[in-house]
């Protein structure tokens, strides 16, 4: 029996990329955490027909249908099914989530991990994580094309990471406490585009996209190597960086750019953009005692919501 009943809501958290976005798909590394505080949740009802719902949808599912397939939610439902060897259970699976749609915070892969563990809580059945995985990995490949795989490993591990695309996950180890201010442009912006306009840039101007890409693989590895032995600066240093490699690939935006640039003007120690860019967020680096000040700072700059979050050391081994 699965240790998730039918009563507890399945869940599965959000995400934010440090470093890597991007050039990860070229087989770069990335650095990412889990947000725990931001989930998706999806509680499980009887029911007489497959339905799911959420605060924007309300569909039911006949699963004769075969259009249903190219449906990602259904697809979550079919391919988890048939991962643990049984029939799509029927019931109401109802969709709660805190984690904004299209903003780089990893909603896709939240809301594929958390009703993939509603369908196996629901049939009375453990699943797997690295199954899991495979099935939002999967999932992923229908919202976004050509997927890195870091938002569905993070998501579903729960885990800080230092991803490779093909490689084994390597746990992020972290010295000391890191406090990030992460800031919501407004703007909705599909990564399966931004990631297509540099896929397209890797045809039109290859000499000059592989070269940034290849050097937002070293800043990834500099921030891990600062990371380790809790040099705040590095880190930070990196970051911006990043930042401006990421304009070189035409994912940033003028609102994300003046938030960097406010969030830097009030004393963050690094900021940039986190996700596929040309909207959605921004993260900063920012000493604890200077928090709230940012946080007003990028209101005051057009950020429709803000929150905090915090990389620290044992997150790695954290159950």
């Amino acid at each position: 029996m699965s240790s998730l009943s039918e009563s507890t809501p399945a869940s599965a958290p959000g995400k934010v990329i440090l470093l890597g976005e991007h050039a990860v798909v070229y087989g770069q590394p990335a650095i990412a955490f889990p947000v725990s505080t931001l989930r998706t949740r999806v509680t499980i009802r009887d029911a007489a027909q497959l339905r799911v719902t959420s605060a924007i949808w309300d569909r039911t599912y006949q699963i004769a249908d075969a259009a249903m397939h190219a449906d990602p939610v259904y697809s979550v439902l079919s391919l988890t099914a048939e991962a643990l060897g049984v029939p799509i259970p029927i019931r109401h699976y109802n969709i709660e989530s805190d984690i904004p749609a299209a903003s780089g915070l990893g909603s896709g892969a939240a809301l594929s991990a958390a009703l993939g563990r509603a369908v196996a809580a629901a049939a009375g059945l453990n699943l797997d994580p690295a199954v899991l995985n495979s099935v939002v990995f999967e999932v992923e490949r229908l919202y976004h094309g050509t997927p890195s795989g870091i938002d569905n490993t993070v998501v579903v591990y729960e885990k800080p990471v230092y991803f490779v695309r093909g490689h084994p996950i390597q746990l992020l180890h972290v010295q000391a406490e890191y406090t990030f201010v992460v800031a919501d442009t407004g703007i909705r912006a599909p990564t399966r585009e931004s990631v297509a306009d540099v896929r397209a840039l890797m045809v039109t101007q290859p000499a000059a996209t592989t070269r940034a890409v290849s050097a937002i693989g070293d800043l990834v590895a500099r921030t891990r190597d600062a990371l380790a032995v809790g040099d705040v600066t590095a880190v930070g240093r990196c970051m911006n960086l990043n930042h401006t490699l990421l304009q070189q690939l035409t994912v940033s935006s003028p609102e994300l750019d003046r938030l960097m640039q406010v969030a830097t003007d009030a004393g963050a120690l690094g900021a940039k953009l986190s996700g596929g860019g040309r909207g959605g967020n921004m993260i900063a680096l920012v000493n604890p005692e200077t928090t709230s000040t940012i946080e007003m700072a990028l209101r005051a700059a057009g950020a429709v919501h803000t929150f905090v979050t915090v990389l620290r050391a044992g997150m790695e081994t954290a159950t």
